[in-house]
């Protein structure tokens, strides 16, 4: 359980950066982060990073199915955590 909870802080912060480097690199004109690997890493755990980002930096808040997906990354790992605390 403790190696799961270090993977989400880990996740969470990385997924944050790469919505804030995606963010910074939209308002210079430069190569994006690919919406695929923003998505991504939300689904993988990194989902209450990628909310924050999208509230802070004020970004990708346009686009429904980013709301949809951070909110299913945030569900579905809650629900491992509460059978991981149950198998305890």
């Amino acid at each position: 359980m403790t190696y799961y909870l270090i993977y989400l802080a880990l996740i969470n912060l990385f997924t944050f950066v790469l919505y804030a480097t995606d963010k910074r690199r939209a308002r210079r004109g430069a190569w994006r982060v690919p919406e695929k690997a923003l998505l991504g890493f939300s689904l993988l755990g990194g989902a209450v990073g990628g909310l924050a980002a999208m509230q802070y930096f004020r970004h990708k808040t346009r686009h429904f199915y980013f709301y949809a997906v951070n909110v299913f990354g945030i569900l579905l790992h809650a629900a491992i955590i509460f059978l991981l605390l149950r198998a305890i």
